[in-house]
């Protein structure tokens, strides 16, 4: 079959592992508590099974590169695949949380190859005219995939059990082995490899490790407060600058970080950083929102945040066919502006917010994220030399990467610390001898006596209801912070911009197939 009518073959083989890859990213968010309740452990010791994951994920992403041209790209794709496809029974069979993390750090290590391999290959198979075709094709991946993952995991824990959100990545896997193994080309032979440089792997590992470890675990041990997130910060700052070091003066370097000459690359991968923030980060704060004020379950959650997902895909061919008439750079900064827009909007949260309310900011921020998303990926990767696409999606993919786990943990924070100064004021604005204060406190304990209990009794259930309805309005306040936070970030990096060059001259997009 001609080469021509290969390329769409592959991007349909290697999205497949890209898209269970990302899937398994979030969908075991929505099943930490059946997890908990299943194998006896604490809430604290279940987040492993997330924090196991993404590291072994951030550690693998940049090692991509070295991997495929080592082993083949196919080779290494097909292997990661088979690899994912294995670790996914081991989770689903996990009889203790110990096997369950092992098991997860072997589907992190294997998935970070199926993520940055897929994108690296999409740049080499297609032409440089139908870049912004094959990368929208990417993007509606990586995009809806976080969505995507609450959406199918709280359908499959609520009607069949947690064990399934792995179960599921079977038939897929075996699927997406046979079409790469029939649809990619096979590997040219490589030439005498060069020494393997175990030093520089385990100061990545140590260095990189450290960094994901200190953001997923961070806000629950207090931060620094904590001898051993202090440990974790020492040992990431040592291990990267050790790594950077050794890797600029190797000949042959395992993560190639001269690609970073590129001025587009580290500019991109530096707004890659808040793009990352601004998907993963507001992804994290709207179903906290939903299931602790709207009490929502799992499902309810996931299928409030498909039509995003929906209009994502929908949205990213029609951003594909406007880079052929725009500047990357003016749709970057359009996209900055619609998903500013959906943050404002989602400011306006309240005790009396509904699902419905969450419509319209959901996916008005969903287009804006594609509106970045997909011109960012053109600007920062298409003037890098096709020899040098492994490394740079690599790091690229990464940076989105950390940019969600920096995004998630920061939010975190703020959500909790902003959470305790709004109760502190509203507290402090109800004295006592506040009219408006003495009004509600004697309309709850009326409601109370009316109930049937005695009077002390209802002046308790009264204060009780007081406090809560103080807890309630200074966490939703705290959920309009993180995304003021989100936005002005935003805005502060988007100078960055300038920095991103423009398009080569004559090069278009084509739309279709």
């Amino acid at each position: 079959m001609p080469r021509g009518q290969n390329k769409w073959l592959i991007a349909a083989a290697v999205a497949i592992g890209a898209l269970m890859e990302i899937i398994d990213t979030s969908i075991v968010n929505v099943a930490l508590t059946d997890m908990q309740a299943s194998l006896g452990a604490t809430l604290s010791q279940v987040s492993w099974v997330v924090s196991a994951y993404s590291i072994a994920n951030v550690i693998i992403l940049p090692l991509s590169a070295w991997l495929g041209a080592r082993f083949g790209k196919k080779r290494y794709f097909v292997f990661s695949l088979v690899g994912f496809t294995l670790s996914s029974i081991m989770c689903g069979m996990a009889t203790s949380l110990e096997a369950l993390v092992l098991a997860r750090v072997l589907q992190g290590l294997t998935g970070g190859g199926l993520l940055a391999k897929a994108q690296s290959i999409l740049f080499e198979t297609f032409p440089r005219e139908e870049q912004g075709t094959a990368q929208g094709f990417f993007g509606a991946i990586v995009i809806a995939g976080p969505t995507i993952g609450p959406t199918l995991g709280g359908y499959l824990v609520t009607n069949v059990g947690w064990r399934w959100i792995f179960f599921v990545n079977v038939p897929v896997g075996i699927a997406a082995i046979l079409l790469t193994t029939w649809a990619l080309p096979r590997d040219e032979a490589s030439d005498a490899k060069s020494p393997i440089d175990w030093a520089a792997i385990a100061l990545l590992t140590v260095g990189i490790g450290s960094l994901q470890t200190f953001l997923e675990q961070g806000n629950d041990d207090d931060w620094f407060e904590s001898s051993f997130i202090v440990a974790l910060a020492v040992a990431a700052v040592i291990g990267i600058v050790a790594f950077v070091v050794r890797e600029l003066r190797s000949e042959h370097p395992v993560v190639d970080l001269r690609v970073l000459r590129y001025r587009s690359l580290w500019a991109g991968s530096l707004l890659s950083v808040v793009v990352g923030m601004a998907l993963y980060g507001a992804l994290f704060a709207i179903p906290i929102f939903a299931s602790t004020m709207l009490h929502y379950t799992s499902q309810q959650v996931g299928l409030l945040l498909l039509p995003g997902a929906l209009t994502s895909a929908l949205v990213m061919p029609i951003s594909a066919k406007l880079a052929n008439r725009l500047d990357p750079r003016i749709l970057l900064v359009i996209g900055a502006v619609v998903l500013t827009a959906a943050l404002s909007m989602l400011v306006r949260l309240s005790p009396q917010t509904s699902g419905d309310d969450l419509f319209w900011p959901l996916v008005v921020r969903a287009l804006g994220t594609v509106l970045m998303f997909l011109p960012l990926q053109l600007a920062a990767m298409g003037p890098v030399p096709k020899k040098d696409i492994a490394a740079a999606t690599g790091l690229f993919n990464l940076t989105r990467q950390l940019g969600g786990s920096v995004g998630v943990a920061l939010l975190t924070t703020l959500l909790t610390r902003r959470q305790a100064f709004h109760r502190s004021v509203l507290v402090e604005k109800l004295a006592s001898s506040d009219p408006s204060t003495l009004d509600r406190v004697a309309a709850y304990t009326q409601a109370m006596l009316a109930k049937g209990f005695s009077l002390a009794d209802a002046r308790d259930k009264a204060h009780a209801l007081l406090d809560a309805v103080v807890s309630q309005q200074s966490a939703v306040m705290s959920f309009g912070d993180t995304f003021w936070a989100t936005a002005a970030l935003i805005v502060v990096t988007l100078p960055l911009v300038l920095l991103l060059g423009k398009p080569q001259a004559g090069a278009k997009v084509e739309i279709g197939h």
